[in-house]
């Protein structure tokens, strides 16, 4: 299948800013429609104390598809003690404001992660974001640590099912005073058996010093926390600190915010994000330093897998200097991603330790969910599976009977 019988929600020919104004776009952009056309007929039948025949006929669908969406099973899943009625989801990335959470949340999505935020406005990667990523294995999967990571895939705009696309965004941000009032609505749209999580991270700029990096999270963590938020997620998995170097690779350093970040949130449940760890010596060291010391009720994993990107001709494909690597994502990521949710559960089982592990990576079609669930994940997600396909949380509850 082609890009053409599909319409994903972020549309990928369009820039970071368009997609953030004018999104979203396909079904999710019917999803709210629908809600709205609802809401206008309930507003009309109590301005006039009736609703006749004909307004209950037109406005029917709507509520009936979002009362299914939201009903609640007997007996609801929890994440990290909160009820939802499937723990799966979309994670940081694509839902860029509450018009994009609230669509997901009407499509079934019961977990809906707000795109990571920060202290200050900061700008997206040049366009284009998204590339089509065609790894040379037959499964069309990325193996971390080989050689074709470095010596370059094909990427371009031919996107095929099953999906691996590249994520070069660079994690911008709005500005507070535009993402606070956001985030408060996308909170309140979440409805029985759905939960919003906010994602947040540091900005490390020229002359910071570690002590004012940290400040930085604890400051913008104390943002989230004035939304209303309950709980939230830390993005320890983009290069924060110059090119390709990841700040979870840093256990130490991720310890000391994460105990800082916890003084200032109290009882709210932090999760760390997580990138691909190949030592379990060194997972198990970010394990210890932060649920250890109580200062993380879980991780979620894996953000991306970086790899050269080239054109056919053997060319950077994303243009702009610093951009000849990118984070893959999608079906190139599940077996990485299936293998760090197994390795953190045994962790978890070893050390008995009490943690969340939200599994994230190339979710795609609803036996994945499965094989995640199956390897230790309390909750599963989907970014680039659910982009080009928004009833995936349907066609999983369908399959599972949920």
């Amino acid at each position: 299948m082609t890009n053409e019988q599909f319409e994903p929600f972020y549309d990928v020919n369009l820039t970071y800013d368009d997609n953030y104004r004018r999104g979203p776009f396909g079904q999710f952009a019917q999803a709210l429609a629908g809600e709205a056309s609802a809401l206008k007929g309930e507003a009309a039948a109590s301005n006039s104390g009736t609703m006749d025949s004909a307004a209950t006929s037109e406005s029917a669908p709507a509520t009936d598809e979002t009362a299914a969406t939201h009903a609640t099973p007997t007996e609801p899943a929890t994440v990290l003690g909160f009820p939802v009625n499937l723990p799966f989801g979309i994670p940081a990335g694509p839902l860029l404001n509450s018009r994009f959470t609230t669509a997901a949340f009407r499509m079934g999505f019961d977990l809906a992660v707000y795109k990571t935020v920060r202290s200050r406005a900061w700008g997206c990667n040049p366009f284009p974001n998204v590339l089509a990523v065609h790894p040379k294995a037959a499964d069309g999967s990325l193996t971390p640590g080989s050689p074709e990571l470095d010596e370059g895939v094909l990427a371009d705009t031919r996107y095929d099912l099953p999906i691996s696309i590249s994520n070069s965004f660079g994690v911008p941000s709005r500005d507070p005073d535009v993402w606070q009032p956001d985030m408060r609505d996308a909170i309140a749209a979440a409805g029985p058996g759905q939960l919003l999580v906010p994602s947040f991270q540091g900005s490390r700029v020229a002359g910071m010093s570690t002590d004012e990096y940290i400040a930085d999270h604890v400051a913008t963590a104390r943002l989230v926390c004035e939304t209303g938020a309950q709980l939230m997620e830390m993005n320890t998995s983009c290069p924060n600190e110059g090119h390709n170097r990841l700040l979870c690779h840093d256990p130490h350093l991720v310890g000391r915010i994460t105990e800082a970040v916890k003084n200032e949130i109290g009882d709210r449940p932090l999760i760390v994000k997580l990138a691909y760890f190949p030592s379990d010596i060194e997972l198990e060291t970010m394990v210890r330093e932060t649920v250890g010391h109580g200062t993380a009720q879980g991780f979620s994993t894996i953000n991306t897998i970086s790899a050269k990107l080239v054109d056919a001709s053997g060319n950077q494909a994303l243009p702009g200097e610093g951009r000849d690597r990118s984070g893959v994502c999608g079906n190139a990521i599940r077996r990485a991603g299936l293998d760090m949710v197994r390795r953190l559960s045994a962790i978890r089982e070893r050390l008995g330790l009490d943690f969340a592990i939200i599994g994230v990576g190339g979710v795609i079609e609803p036996e994945h969910y499965l094989a995640y669930r199956e390897a230790g994940a309390d909750a599963v997600m989907s970014a680039t599976g659910a982009m080009w396909d928004a009833t995936l949380a349907r066609r999983i509850k369908a399959a599972i009977g949920a």
